[in-house]
């Protein structure tokens, strides 16, 4: 029926119906449902209008049936495109997606142009509409459609990849991954065999509809996706070589190759044809070289013949290439028989021979990654990898593995279960080749299609010495090797921060030290935690600071929670071990920060024993106070850091891994400032906080407080006398000096002796008894250079010319022959005290007033020595000088020299201060 004799009424009932079964069809569509969404949403929305039209009188003219017969042709359209592409495959849908993308935008403008010829032709019925029908007609002919920016970055991959000809198996199986994905298609051989299925029925439809270009597109996807591993059946391949195996069995075992039979080789270029096609002559050729042959010639002619052809169409030559395809599996299969022979001998040449054919096998043949596997040879060269002492073969093993397993995730798990790791990971420690080939294995094996195998990751994460050797290659003088190893282990370190941990001990500290500076507080404390206990050298501690940990440490002291603030306390105790590091706490404002953390009231007691340990070695090595400045260099308030440190002691609740630290800090401290000693004395009353630590049942505590009351006797001696006369007391001290084990403590309790006041005859008396004159005497004989000086010292004590008694005790017990000796072998300290103690300075002084020139110039060589001792000067300095300034108006050149000489040197101690410590100078 003609559509002039339709009623107009029926024709928009018609439209309308159409318009909404293909609303709702475009709804379903799998891909690009965007676009085809946009699509549905506007045809219900003219759904609406339709019913309008129907409601009221359509003005049955002929521009209202041309704008309804219009629209039902675009609608029909639409239709047809939804129908064309809802059941088509997914990979298919893929490929073309900006081709069908382009399709809906198209079909959409024109919808909606027709709906304006229908709006127009109908104004005054839509009048009460009128706003929303223009708006959604001006929207579908303006309408812009986009393709996801995910598939389009697949398809221009996939495109790009058939323009530069990649045929390889890792570049198909990426391609075949991420299409699958994008798709929702799982990555197994049954679902891709279906979608490669449909690939080739559109390439037949295309080749019905003479569309060459779609055909030829369509070739290569089905081409180059074919290659990947889940596009093949892995059984079916097991069965095709274990057909052709069967089939060599016949041929000679040395047989390693089917020589080509004549109609194999290609007419035109004399070698063996991939792509066999043939003329109407007959005469068949590889496509490539005829198509070719046919382009350079005017005269198209049988290039077997040199006939002229009347036709050249040619015709793909399917049971000739089947059967060069069959003679290729045979010789294949030859081969591989062959190499397993050479593999076996054990002959390193033979070997090296059987994996270069290997090679060429896979090169040829992405087929034979499976077939050279399949025939054992694969569990067979990991075999040999890990028996094997020859490097060359060692070498080419890695090598031929890297090319087995490239883009091949059977062959990758082949190597895995059978302890390909083990065998791999010991060559990343051999030479710059082998190492090199390793770890480019090693990185092919992490791998999966586009990603990380987390699996293997794993198994890799469990051998510390692989991240060793991975640490290494890194530091090491192969750039590539180097890459290869940092790309790992950063993987590795994703996968167990452990590992982070582990890559430190073996020296790479710089991800270790990221994790603090910016990683998650996770991260931290693990890495904190693994830092505390590693054993790290000085150098790498200093090495660590460099890198810029000490600043993320100080801050999580200042702000951090508790755990983060004991973790971040106990690193900066090891990082402050180191005396490089020192400087770098003190000028990113540590010392002040700790001390502050030290003092506070609030502070808990573990945090107290941290900073107590900080500050302990800070003041350590004979530092001092050196390091005790703020972040501008500036030296900090000292006095009230004396204070509080011996505060601690007094402290009920401090423990002695807090008070230990605290009195080393303070010995440390006082050592290198004599003023700090005056102030922790006389301000601090820090005798009597130290005295009563003698008694602590913890030797070390005992020597350390010696030490301090060494220093502390000089200003407050009394109070240490009095503590010593009580019982059990004396006994301790010179147990102090009898330490063999100590030097250090015998040097400060035979100084702590020697500066108790010498008045004190009680405790003269007293130490005779319990025998401290012969421990003195003993540490003459035995005792360290700074020792000895001390006890000379001490034994002044012994000497006074009104105690007959001692002086007889000093000689009986053997002190007059190693006095002699030290005048001999002693230091200037020790002769001078020497000296002093057996009667001697004062004859040698007298002799300045009678004796001849030579014995005045040699007591002035003698007394110059004797008078660098500040005690000499104090006792025997007012006769001396006495004697010497007669001696200035000599006109002899040398005696007078000398005489000035000892006269400067009684000058300089008459002017400095008290010493701290007897003998000093």
């Amino acid at each position: 029926m003609a559509m002039e004799l339709i009623p107009i009424g029926t024709i928009l009932a018609v439209v309308t119906n159409q318009v909404l079964k293909t609303a709702q069809a475009a709804k379903d569509v799998v891909i690009e449902k965007d676009s085809f969404k946009v699509l549905s949403k506007h045809l219900f929305d003219i759904e609406p209008v339709l019913k309008e039209l129907q409601l009221r009188e359509l003005d049955d003219s002929q521009a209202a049936r041309l704008a309804l017969q219009s629209l039902e042709a675009d609608v029909k359209k639409a239709n047809n495109l939804v129908e064309k592409y809802k059941n088509r495959g997914r990979f298919y849908l893929l490929v073309k997606c900006r081709h069908i993308v382009n399709e809906v935008q198209e079909v959409t403008r024109d919808i909606g142009r027709s709906l304006a010829s229908l709006s127009i032709a109908n104004t005054e019925v839509l009048s009460g509409i009128s706003d929303q029908v223009n708006r959604l007609q001006n929207e579908m002919q303006r309408v812009e459609f986009e393709t996801s920016h995910s598939q389009l970055q697949i398809v221009d991959k996939l495109n790009q990849g058939l323009r530069d000809q990649k045929r390889d198996q890792g570049f198909a199986n990426d391609m075949l991954q991420e299409i699958a994905r994008a798709v929702g298609v799982p990555v197994e051989p049954s679902e891709i065999s279906k979608e490669l299925a449909s690939f080739r029925r559109e390439k037949e439809e295309a080749g019905n509809r003479k569309e060459r270009a779609e055909v030829l597109f369509l070739e290569q996807v089905i081409e180059l996706l074919s290659q990947a591993d889940a596009a093949r059946d892995y059984e079916e391949m097991k069965r095709q070589y274990f057909q052709r195996a069967q089939v060599i069995e016949r041929y000679d075992a040395r047989e390693e190759y089917i020589p080509p039979l004549k109609p194999f080789i290609c007419r035109i270029t004399g070698t063996v044809m991939v792509d066999p096609v043939s003329l109407s002559t007959g005469t068949t050729c590889e496509r490539s070289a005829i198509e070719a042959w046919l382009g350079r010639k005017e005269d198209k002619t049988d290039p077997e013949t040199g006939d002229v052809l009347q036709d050249i169409s040619l015709r793909s030559n399917l049971r000739l290439r089947q059967s060069i395809e069959e003679w290729r599996e045979l010789n294949y299969c030859l081969k591989i028989r062959a190499c397993k022979s050479k593999l076996s001998s054990g002959v390193d040449s033979s070997v090296v021979e059987a994996l270069n054919q290997m090679q060429e096998l896979i090169r040829e043949n992405s087929i034979n990654k499976d077939w050279v596997s399949i025939g054992g040879l694969t569990d067979t060269i990991i075999s040999i990898l890990g028996s094997s002492h020859n490097r060359d073969v060692k070498k080419k093993i890695l090598v031929t593995l890297k090319d087995l397993v490239e883009g091949h995730a059977r062959n990758k798990a082949k190597v895995i279960e059978h302890q390909g790791l083990d065998h791999i990971i010991p060559c990343l420690g051999r030479d710059r080749s082998i190492s090199m080939a390793a770890v480019e294995l090693l990185f092919e094996l992490l791998q999966d299609r586009s990603d990380w195998n987390i699996s293997v990751c794993r198994q890799l994460s469990q051998q510390c010495s692989g991240i060793i050797f991975l640490v290494t290659l890194l530091k090491g003088p192969v750039m590539e090797s180097a890459v290869y190893a940092e790309k790992i282990l950063n993987k590795l370190f994703d996968i167990d921060e452990e590992n982070i941990s582990r890559a430190a001990k073996a020296g790479w500290y710089k991800p270790l030290v990221d994790r603090i500076v910016q990683g998650p507080d996770s991260s931290r404390m693990l890495i904190m935690k693994a830092l505390v206990t590693m054993e790290v050298v000085d150098s790498n501690l200093k090495l660590l600071a460099e890198e810029g940990i000490i600043p993320p440490l100080l801050s999580m002291v200042a702000s951090g929670n508790f755990e983060s603030k004991e973790l971040s306390l106990s690193v900066l105790v090891r990082l402050s071990g180191c005396h490089a590091n020192k400087e770098l706490i003190a000028a990113a404002g540590g010392v002040s920060l700790v001390l502050k953390q030290l003092f506070s009231p609030h502070t808990r007691a573990i945090l107290v024993v941290r900073c107590c340990e900080i500050v302990e070695k800070l003041s350590s090595e004979g530092d001092g106070v050196k390091f005790f400045v703020d972040e501008r260099g500036i030296q900090l308030e000292l006095e009230p850091i004396v204070k509080e440190l011996l505060a601690l002691q007094q402290n009920a609740n401090s423990s002695n891994n807090c008070r230990k630290p605290a009195l080393r800090a303070l010995l440390g401290i006082c050592k290198s400032e004599a003023g700090l000693v005056k102030t922790a004395v006389l301000n601090a009353s820090g005798v009597s906080v130290v005295l009563p630590l003698l008694d602590d049942p913890d030797s070390e505590v005992r020597e350390i407080a010696i030490n301090l009351l060494f220093l502390f006797s000089q200003h407050e001696p009394q109070g240490v006398v009095e503590y010593l006369l009580k019982p059990k007391r004396l006994e301790a001290l010179v147990g102090f000096i009898e330490n063999g084990n100590n030097s250090d403590v015998q040097m400060a309790a035979a100084g702590l002796l020697a500066n108790l006041p010498k008045s004190e005859i009680s405790l003269t008396t007293k130490l005779i008894e319990l025998d401290g004159l012969n421990a003195i005497i003993n540490l003459l004989k035995s005792g360290t250079m700074e020792a000895t000086e001390n006890a000379l010292s001490a034994l002044f004590r012994f000497t006074d010319p009104a105690n007959v008694e001692s002086q007889r005790s000093v000689v009986q017990q053997g002190a007059y022959p190693l006095l002699v000796s030290f005048l001999k072998v002693g230091s200037v300290t020790a002769r001078a005290r020497a000296a002093a103690l057996i009667d001697a300075i004062k004859p040698i002084i007298n002799i300045l007033s009678w004796g001849t020139d030579s014995l005045k110039e040699e007591a002035l060589g003698l007394l110059e020595k004797v008078f660098l001792s500040k005690d000499m000067v104090d006792i025997y300095g007012s006769q001396a000088r006495y004697v010497l300034v007669p001696l200035t108006g000599s006109n002899d050149g040398r005696p007078g020299r000398k005489v000035a000489k000892v006269l400067s040197l009684l000058e300089r101690y008459s002017k400095s201060s008290t010493s701290i410590i007897p003998g000093l100078f």
